[in-house]
């Protein structure tokens, strides 16, 4: 069997064409493709605005900083997650609140969620864990009620959907991640969306330093002025090349990821050890998640590293186990625990196909 790659580049040659052409031309930022990409991914996720930014990372602080978190605030994060969602949170000088997971599922725990609400909380940021959405209508009367600002974190969820309604337009803004192994993959970089001007408006200028006006604004080259603190959150024009040439390709690539996700579902189901989230058209995939009993867990990832096929945890250790936010939250979530000591993420991108799946699953049969 040759071996599995757990993610794959989707950059072709044409795109690579593209790229030599911006680099010699000299104009790397600020460029004709950044607009592309953005116009392209409003149309794709139907916002009303989007902006990129250098990673997902970025684009989170920034969404945090328009929505005004700030010392002495709380924001509630679910502990299934990258530890980007707690950072953002951080660089405001607000505090992260760790909310347990619905178990085999990865997302936030609305009991758990509820519990953790007091009259310092000021928003929440949901993840839509490998691609799978979290109940929205639930979350948005959660907010309604007591008042708070909602972020979507988006990083795994290009193409999922809820009701109808592309992720990321439930919220205040929603965040997108172009790492190297998402469905779009630029190197580095995010997209923020949102159907709120004034938000929008703070991400673009802040995104730049804070710089009040575009290049193509300012009548005399240089002139501008800063009335906010900014950072240098920008992507590159060669990376949002990259990134247009994707999206206009993605929705193959998503068709893909979901017959490859109903491969494993129908390889997988009957294995005793293991257990599978459900299926449903709704979820982007990511990855593919399996939840192993923990006795097998590492026999399993062994059968994966001895016949090349490429693997990942996501995540090996909830955000509430990590040294830096312990002091900050005594509670530990015990569903994250368990999704953390189980969890095995398979490759489920549009390079693999019926009879590679099949393989795959065999190995892990085998156990």
């Amino acid at each position: 069997m040759k071996p599995v790659p757990f993610s794959n580049k989707n950059i072709r040659s044409e795109d690579i064409k593209i790229v030599n052409k911006i680099l010699k031309s000299g104009w790397l930022t600020h460029g004709e493709n950044t607009n592309k990409f953005e116009k392209e991914f409003k149309r794709f996720t139907k916002s009303k605005y989007a902006v990129t930014v250098s990673s997902c990372t970025a684009g989170l602080h920034l969404a945090c900083q328009a929505l005004g978190f700030k010392k002495g605030d709380e924001i509630i994060v679910p502990a299934i997650t990258h530890i980007a969602t707690a950072h953002a949170v951080s660089y405001c000088g607000a505090s992260p609140i760790i909310a347990d997971i619905n178990l085999y599922e990865g997302s936030i725990n609305l009991d758990d969620l509820k519990k953790k609400i007091n009259k310092r909380t000021k928003g929440i940021i949901v993840v839509h864990m490998a691609g799978f959405p979290n109940d929205m209508t639930e979350i948005m009367k959660i907010c309604k009620k007591y008042k708070l600002k909602l972020i979507e974190d988006c990083a795994h969820c290009l193409g999922s959907m809820f009701k109808g309604k592309h992720l990321g337009n439930f919220g205040d803004a929603g965040v997108f991640s172009f790492y190297p192994t998402k469905q779009i993959s630029i190197g580095e970089g995010g997209m923020v969306i949102t159907n709120n001007k004034s938000i929008f408006n703070s991400v673009k200028k802040n995104k730049a330093f804070g710089i009040d006006k575009d290049i193509s604004e300012r009548k005399i080259p240089g002139l501008y002025d800063v009335k906010t603190l900014g950072y240098n959150y920008r992507m590159t024009d060669y990376q949002s090349a990259i990134g247009h040439a994707q999206i206009l390709r993605y929705k193959k690539e998503l068709i893909k990821r979901k017959v490859n996700a109903i491969n494993y579902h129908n390889y997988l189901k009957n294995i005793d050890f293991i257990k599978l989230p459900n299926y449903t058209s709704n979820c982007s995939y990511f990855i593919f998640q399996i939840f192993v009993k923990e006795s097998k867990r590492s026999k399993v990832m062994k059968a994966l590293t001895k016949n090349k096929i490429g693997f990942s945890i996501h995540y090996a250790k909830p955000i509430d186990k990590m040294s830096y936010y312990i002091k900050r939250n005594k509670l530990f979530c015990k569903n994250a625990k368990i999704y953390s000591n189980q969890n095995i993420s398979l490759p489920v991108h549009s390079g693999l196909n019926k009879k590679i799946i099949k393989k795959i699953s065999q190995v892990i049969s085998n156990i």
